[in-house]
Parts: C-alpha cells; structure tokens; sequence
C-alpha cells in the first residue's frame, strides 16, 4: 500500500503547509478505500474522491442507484455492485478474493462515511483479518457536520446514532444516557422528530439545550438551536421540519453522575441480597444477560466471603 503523502496529491514541509502536486492520487491495486459522498451537495466530493471513484475496479455501494447519480459529476463510474445490511455477510468472501487478487475496490454508502449508521462493516473487518491494506478518502458525515454548527461541546461527545424505533425502547434508552456529560448525536428520520423530541424533552429535560440539523447542505437546510422542549414545538408546528434526513446534537448533563463500577456493584448487591433477586436486579440495570449477572453475584460474594473475618454475621 502506498503510504508516502507525495503519491497522494500532497507536499509536505516542516510547517505541516500541504500543497497540491501535480501528480493525481493512483487507485492501488489490491486495496480497499473507504470513501465518503456527499450528503446533500455534490460540489463536498472532493477531487481525490472522484479520481478514486473513476480509477478503482469495483464500487460496493450500498444502493447503486443512488452511487450511480454521481457518475456526471466524476466522469464515469466503473462496475458497482450493491452491498448493504441485507446482503453483506454472504458478500464478504468474494470481495476479499478480488481484493486479494489485486482488484481495487471503493466502498460507498448512499450519503456521508461509510460505517457511520450504514453498512461495510464487516468488509472492512474482513479485509484487516485478511491483511488487505484499507485507506480512507474521507469527506462529509452528517453527524460531525452538525456538531460543528451546532454550538454545543465538541471536545467530548458519544454518537449514538438511530434511537429504537418503539417509544418505551427509546425512553429506556435515553434513560441510560440522561446523565452522560458528553454531548449526544443522534441520527433522526426528519418524519420521527415529533416523537423523539417529546421523548429527548420527557427523559432529558425540557431545558436541555439542543441543536437539530436538517437537510444540511441542501436547498432547504435547517439548523435551530433551542431548548428541548420548545425545539419539540416548533417542529410539530412547522410540516416543513419533518422531511428529509437530521441529526439532534443534545448537550450533556450538567449534573452527570460519576459511574459505579460494575463489580462494586455487584458486591454491594450479593452482600444485601439474596442471590437470585441481586441477579436479576443487576441484569436490569446494566442490561447484562441474567446469567452473566448472576454469575457476577456469585464471584463477588465468594469474593467477599474470602475476606470475612471469625466472628463476622450475615446482615439479616
């Protein structure tokens, strides 16, 4: 794999000052490319992109539909075939096998980093297991594109990406991340903010501070900054608010707590209860498979029996 930044496109000095050379960025044989697309506006996919795209031998897109709208705009598009969630594990092998048998190969997904909520996953996995060289041509993601407008903590931030569909799954969930200092990404169907806004409002606060990107780099972008609860109203008010594609970035608790560790939980349950209802209790916390807690349970309380002393009595 060509690793050196002059075969890239780029110059380099002791000031980090990166100037283009004249000589184009070359598709290597036998390497897979993880390249982004635009999200909204053709004119973000960058030139390298379109060399790589017009140069490799394969495109695995996951929707080559919509990966074929972009061949005007690069100058025509090699071969593509599709891989999605639906048919990429059966897809992998044959993949590798022309990887490895020198082909060059771009992974694309309908819009933004491939990976990022979208498949290739498993592609990617694949090709380090089976030591195929991996590169990134990167470019737009709709969820670093909306942190950075959004006005809210970026030194720290988790990605969560889509909520669960039903509205007790999501509430449960934003319940677990309610107290995370950390500012929240969520990726949103613009159809679905309505309800998760009134969830994000319920579970989180209604004052909680947010920012919600919709359609970003299209003719009808949105970025609105408010508190949750009244962000929830003016989408429910505006039609116009629920079409297209958006990213919520929530901030994070002001008042997070710190985090217990697992084991010390554990402990303090096994000591105060009997073992099956600490198990079940601690499986209900932390989501953890009855068994494993239960299992948890029994090491801390032979843990803890370990270190009693002659005399000690169970609490009754």
């Amino acid at each position: 794999m060509i690793n050196d930044w002059h075969q890239y496109g780029v110059g380099y000095n002791a000031g980090m000052n990166l100037e283009p050379l004249a000589q184009p960025p070359v598709a290597v044989p036998g390497t897979l490319y993880v390249l982004a697309t635009p999200i909204g506006n053709l004119e973000d996919l960058s030139e390298r992109a379109a060399r790589i795209l017009r140069e490799v031998d394969l495109i695995a897109a996951e929707d080559t539909r919509v990966t074929a709208r972009l061949a005007a705009r690069v100058g025509g598009l090699p071969r593509m075939l599709s891989l999605n969630e639906h048919n990429e594990e059966r897809r992998v092998a044959e993949l590798i096998r022309l990887l490895r048998g020198g082909a060059s190969l771009a992974l694309v997904s309908d819009a933004g980093t491939p990976l990022v909520s979208d498949p290739g996953y498993r592609l990617v996995q694949a090709a380090h297991d089976n030591e195929v060289p991996v590169s990134p041509v990167p470019g737009p993601c709709a969820a670093i594109a909306a942190l950075s407008v959004a006005g809210l903590p970026s030194d720290r931030f988790h990605f969560e990406g889509f909520l669960p569909p039903r509205q007790a799954a999501r509430r449960r969930r934003l319940g677990e991340l309610a107290e995370r200092a950390d500012t929240l990404i969520f990726h949103v169907p613009a159809r679905d903010l309505p309800e998760v806004l009134d969830d994000l409002a319920a579970m989180l606060g209604e004052n909680r501070l947010a920012t919600l990107g919709r359609e970003l780099t299209k003719r009808h972008e949105t970025v609105l900054r408010l508190a949750l609860g009244e962000l929830a109203r003016r989408v429910r008010d505006d039609p116009d608010q629920q079409r297209g594609e958006a990213v919520l970035i929530v901030a994070g608790s002001a008042q997070a707590r710190p985090a217990i560790a697992l084991e010390r939980l554990a402990a303090e349950l096994g000591l105060a209860l009997p073992p099956s209802r600490a198990a079940g209790i601690l499986a209900r916390l932390t989501h953890l498979d009855r068994r494993q807690a239960f299992a948890l349970i029994e090491s801390a309380r032979s843990g803890a029996a370990g270190h009693r002393k002659p005399g000690d009595i169970d609490e009754i």
